[in-house]
């Protein structure tokens, strides 16, 4: 085990950073990364090894006991398929025409005239309701990736800098968008967890 907190069990296609106390031990894809962290594990490392998640921000934690293709094995197998909806999609009775790809149903609470609009529309409430969700999607995706992206750094600060001088004050600027004023008050932090800050932070802006 690699030592850190359980979280939610991280998916192979995202991108993972591990540190071996304040030092950056591997980047890369979660395969990489838990190879990585087993080689320092096993040469005694001397410091506490966390990986963290990209795009979260959050530690996670690997099981990496055994041989390199069980540890690989163990990554490769599905994450269990959510109760709720399993539940929900066998529970209904498959009709025909095209399958579901996927669709779940779920309460939606609404005025009368919210389900009138919606019922007026082609395709009826469903339709209508899945439309104005990838509009908003599409307006807002920029917003969202940004608050996403403060997240991260925020919960990867809290981990690794929480300790570190000026930790408050930088998490105001970081909030704030004042991206002066933040990598001002990081810049003494040891160089690896400051330079993950940053781009967590800003991934999305141009460089």
């Amino acid at each position: 085990m690699t030592g850190n907190p359980p979280g939610e069990r991280p998916l192979m296609t995202d991108r993972f950073t591990a540190f071996e106390g304040p030092r950056r031990l591997a980047a890369g894809p979660l395969a990489d990364v838990a190879l990585a962290v087993k080689r320092a594990e096993q040469q005694q490392a001397a410091e506490p090894i966390l990986i963290f998640s990209d795009a979260t921000g959050r530690a996670i934690d690997l099981d990496l006991r055994g041989e390199a293709h069980a540890v690989l094995a163990r990554l490769a197998k599905p994450a269990p398929a959510d109760d709720t909806t399993e539940t929900s999609t066998q529970s209904e009775p498959r009709g025909r025409g095209r399958p579901k790809l996927g669709v779940v149903a779920r309460e939606v609470t609404l005025l009368p005239r919210h389900w009138e609009w919606l019922n007026a529309q082609p395709g009826g409430a469903s339709v209508a309701l899945r439309k104005l969700v990838e509009q908003a999607r599409r307006a807002n995706g920029a917003a969202e990736r940004q608050r996403a992206a403060r997240d991260a750094a925020y919960h990867f600060m809290s981990a690794m800098a929480g300790n570190l001088p000026d930790f408050e004050e930088a998490s105001r600027a970081l909030f704030a968008d004042d991206r002066r004023n933040f990598t001002r008050l990081i810049a003494p932090w040891p160089a690896d967890i400051r330079d993950h800050v940053v781009k967590l932070a800003y991934a999305d802006c141009a460089e």
